[in-house]
């Protein structure tokens, strides 16, 4: 089993900036990924950045390429996401995601509590 640990979050205004910060701990693994999603109310939730561990490549939902930095700490398993100019648009619950990769194409999720960021206008 995976932990996740979530820290940030909260309300700014249209504009402003937050950090999300997410530690992972428990069992290792060799080949995984970490990043975000988040769910509006009524909507699904979607991806918003990753990086994997393995290779540092870095993946980002198109609506926030420019505003979002994604980026770790190896050394302390932990994954932080900069939002940048917020947009009341950003408002969402953001869950932070242990995605674990095995042999043919398996992928295992670990997710964490999920924590509210608010942008109003």
């Amino acid at each position: 089993q995976v932990q996740l640990a979530e820290s940030g979050g909260g309300l700014v205004q249209a504009g402003g900036s937050l950090r999300l910060s997410c530690a992972a701990s428990g069992r290792t693994f060799s080949d995984y990924a970490m990043g975000w999603y988040r769910q509006a109310p009524g909507l699904e939730r979607e991806f918003v950045a990753a990086v994997v561990w393995t290779d540092g490549s870095i993946y980002y939902k198109d609506s926030v390429k420019g505003r979002f930095t994604i980026s770790r700490d190896n050394a302390k398993n932990t994954v932080y996401l900069l939002m940048n100019s917020l947009k009341p648009e950003d408002t969402a619950v953001y869950y932070c995601n242990f995605k674990v990769y095995g042999p043919q194409r398996y992928e295992e999720d670990y997710w964490g509590q999920g924590t509210q960021v608010t942008v109003s206008t």
